[in-house]
């Protein structure tokens, strides 16, 4: 989802993705573990009350004893909290790998390590990952107790996937090495940021980048329906000697690497208060020439090994526990307006988001793909060189 994972944009399966390097390692497959009759049980558990309810739910989890994750950056949406979260309330293990994964790595897990102990019990995709997962009939049907209250645009009707988290593309720039912080795309191609502009990955496999594409294509004369005036905004970076190929991550973002950033809004903002006392004076904006969004999408694995752990962590997740964890980490949860009707939204958190101007209508599906096709075939073109 690099550091912290270019997290997914789906580019479906029409990639030639590589299998996870840590499943082409040495180790022999292992068989599943948990006892059978209860792994059966959760394992064709579409809700918890087809398991006999919460309880029994979190009994059969607590029996499997734990719950195994790839791609999930402990700083991304805040993610490490709500994983010390879930284990803190029900007392599993996680087992956290690849954390620097991408959504195409998580999709190779799942079919690398069918039958697996160590195949993910879940995954957080980009939208058009989730989507490419569940044609593949890689995904498990699971509603959890909030279903109802999720929006019907934001989930599967059948529960094999459904939105979880969410932002806004940003332009995150260390105000320390920048003299004047960019605003807008425009200001992106000014001749002072030559070799400072850089992408959260490559867009054709991850969701921050491909939301880049898609952004800087509102911005110049682009729409949902045309996303190729993004390309050619970051061939005139590439031309004009502002555009960065080196993937922003952390660890670049601190040691002066990738000085101007476009992605996430969670991510951006988490910088910002994860360098702070570093000495790096990250600013953070939403671009109000190009005003782009995405969700991201959680799942789980058809095989998962710990079924009934997978399907309490989603029940964690869409909690007003597990969603205001979000939103600690500037991610906007899909059920914000639900929490905010229950009196249960964290004011102080919701209050930290990083201001937006104006507002976005989500691509459809449809739109996804054909933006995703363009972006597949002409994104090394508009770079190259």
């Amino acid at each position: 989802m690099t550091v912290p994972r270019a997290r997914a944009a789906a580019l479906a399966g029409g990639l030639a993705a590589a299998a996870l390097a840590l499943s082409a390692c040495g180790s022999a497959p292992s068989t599943a573990t948990g006892a059978a009759t209860d792994g059966k049980a959760a394992a064709s558990a579409v809700s918890a009350a087809d398991l006999g309810g919460m309880e029994a739910l979190v009994a059969a989890a607590k029996k499997e004893g734990k719950l195994h994750v790839v791609a999930l950056p402990r700083d991304w949406a805040n993610y490490g909290a709500v994983i010390d979260g879930f284990k803190a309330k029900y007392g599993l293990t996680v087992e956290e790998e690849n954390p620097d994964g991408s959504s195409q790595d998580e999709i190779n897990a799942i079919t690398s390590r069918k039958g697996q102990d160590r195949a993910p019990d879940v995954v957080d995709l980009g939208g058009a990952f989730a989507l490419s997962a569940a044609q593949q009939g890689l995904l498990a049907p699971y509603k959890v107790a909030a279903f109802d209250r999720i929006p019907d645009g934001q989930k599967d009707a059948g529960g094999l996937h459904f939105n979880d988290y969410g932002g806004y593309v940003s332009i995150g720039c260390d105000a320390k090495r920048i003299k004047q912080c960019p605003a807008t795309f425009a200001d992106l191609l000014k001749p002072e940021y030559k070799g400072q502009v850089a992408l959260n990955g490559n867009p054709t496999k991850a969701g921050s980048a491909f939301g880049g594409v898609f952004a800087a294509a509102l911005a110049n004369g682009g729409s949902l329906d045309d996303i190729q005036p993004g390309l050619d905004f970051f061939a005139k970076l590439k031309k004009n000697g502002n555009y960065n190929p080196v993937e922003s991550t952390p660890a670049t973002v601190e040691k002066g690497e990738t000085p101007i950033s476009i992605d996430w809004d969670y991510l951006n903002a988490g910088y910002a208060d994860e360098f702070r006392s570093k000495g790096v004076d990250w600013q953070v904006s939403v671009p109000a020439d190009g005003l782009f969004a995405q969700y991201y999408s959680q799942a789980v694995n058809k095989w998962a090994p710990h079924p009934a752990a997978a399907r309490l962590w989603e029940e964690y997740l869409y909690s007003a526990e597990g969603q205001n964890l979000f939103l600690k980490g500037y991610a906007r949860p899909v059920l914000m307006d639900a929490l905010k009707q229950d009196g249960t939204l964290d004011p102080a958190a919701a209050a930290k988001l990083p201001a937006v101007s104006g507002s976005f209508t989500f691509p459809s599906q449809a739109q996804v793909d054909a933006a995703k096709k363009v972006v597949t075939e002409g994104w090394s073109k508009a770079v190259a060189g």
